[in-house]
């Protein structure tokens, strides 16, 4: 089967580290989902208003190589053990496809790129091809008391974010508060722990820089 994009996702992340690992998340993370132009047509979206949240599929388009491996280790259990890549939801996989549920936020009808899907808590980098997109439905896709493998026994431990007032000054509000709780699931791969290394990673046009030391991360510049 041969597939081609229907759209392209806009979002502040220009490569993959720091993205949030888990759609929503980040539950207040803005995106934009942008058509290919056979699709920018009301026509295909008509109804979809009706929906708070939307699936999309897409593709982990910033992989560089192929998954070799049947085995993987998820961030949640530290980077050191090992699960079959189909017990997870590891970006390298045979086909490298995505699967995410986001927020509609706004169904912008008219603009120079066609209809144009604003959502929250994306999972996606700016460019990601989506190969399809999905309504959420409540009665099928919830299954209330399920379980959830190694997630369930292992709690991710949020970051304390600190930002000097001299710095947050320098980026919009609403950005900030994206940011700051991007920063906070942690960015750095789980097998990094040196308190002396400074990471950088690429948010709506800057470079933030950060250290994190005792649980703390704390931004440089």
């Amino acid at each position: 089967m041969d597939i081609q994009p229907i759209a392209h996702f806009r979002s502040p992340f220009d490569t993959k580290f720091g993205i949030p690992r888990q759609s929503g998340v980040v539950d207040r993370l803005a995106g934009q989902i942008v058509f290919e132009p056979e699709y920018r047509d009301a026509i295909a979206l008509r109804g979809i208003e009706a929906y708070d949240y939307l699936w999309l599929i897409w593709e982990f388009s910033a992989n560089s190589h192929e998954s070799g491996s049947l085995t993987v280790r998820p961030p949640r259990l530290g980077g050191n053990r090992r699960m079959g890549v189909f017990a997870t939801r590891s970006p390298f996989r045979p086909n490298r496809l995505g699967l995410s549920s986001v927020k509609l936020s706004q169904v912008e009808w008219s603009t120079a790129e066609g209809p144009v899907l604003h959502v929250l808590g994306a999972d996606l980098m700016n460019g990601t091809p989506i190969y399809d997109i999905k309504p959420y439905v409540a009665y099928t896709d919830s299954h209330e008391g399920a379980r959830s493998g190694f997630v369930d026994d292992h709690q991710w431990q949020p970051l304390r974010v600190v930002v000097p007032d001299s710095l947050s000054a320098r980026i919009p509000a609403d950005l900030m508060l994206s940011l700051v709780a991007a920063l906070e699931q942690d960015p750095r791969p789980q097998y990094h722990d040196n308190p002396d290394k400074v990471y950088g990673m690429s948010f709506a046009g800057r470079n933030v820089r950060f250290r994190v030391a005792d649980g703390v991360l704390t931004v440089l510049d």
